[in-house]
């Protein structure tokens, strides 16, 4: 008789501030934390134009005087350094519990990847991994980027992946302290592409690559 699979709950979320989305992460860690019995959740948005700092990030990646920053700067408890997130990029926050998958950060950073990797190749892209670094890649540009917190072994923050976003945010940092290599698009490579179709993308390559079931 098969396994049934373990259930990951979508929240689409849409266009959302930074610190909203932010509070919602932590409010569902905090929940899975007092109760391990809570199904895992993705959720899917689109933050307005901001920028994040990670646990390490150093003021020099910014091009810029704090403040007097064009757009929001929060630092996070994510790793990685500075990012930028806005409009047509789409972010995943998984909250799940690593206890269910592999209790291994290196592997879910990867995982992680592999759901983006899996969707680039739907376009006929081959998405690559840099080793040292944490991100997907396509021909030099870096597409996605990844940053997580983890805590007892329940995850928060995630990925953020370029499908077609005005990029000239990128320009006032030095995006995840990688002087050089680009921030690129899914869209600079294929044309026209619809966000919607690509977050449907994700889902069902993030079921693939965690076998999950994924519930909406």
């Amino acid at each position: 008789m098969e396994k049934r699979k373990h259930r990951c709950w979508i929240q689409v979320m849409g266009l959302v501030p930074y610190l909203t989305a932010w509070e919602k992460q932590r409010s569902l860690l905090t929940s899975k934390l007092h109760d391990p019995t809570l199904e895992d959740v993705l959720l899917l948005l689109e933050h307005p134009p901001v920028y994040t700092l990670g646990t390490g990030s150093t003021p020099e990646h910014l091009k810029f005087d704090p403040e007097t920053q064009p757009y929001e700067l929060h630092r996070t408890e994510r790793g990685g350094e500075v990012t930028y997130h806005c409009p047509g990029q789409l972010v995943g926050y998984p909250i799940l519990d690593l206890r269910h998958y592999r209790q291994d950060l290196h592997w879910y950073l990867r995982q992680l990847e592999e759901v983006i990797i899996c969707v680039l190749a739907e376009y006929g892209l081959q998405g690559t991994r840099i080793e040292g670094l944490t991100g997907v890649w396509v021909e030099g540009y870096k597409v996605a980027a990844i940053g997580i917190k983890v805590k007892r072994w329940i995850t928060m923050h995630g990925f953020a992946f370029n499908v077609c976003p005005d990029l000239s945010g990128f320009e006032c940092i030095v995006p995840c302290g990688i002087t050089d290599k680009p921030v690129g698009s899914l869209q600079q490579f294929v044309g026209e592409v619809s966000l919607e179709t690509v977050r449907q993308q994700v889902i069902t390559a993030f079921a693939e690559v965690f076998q999950v079931e994924m519930v909406q």
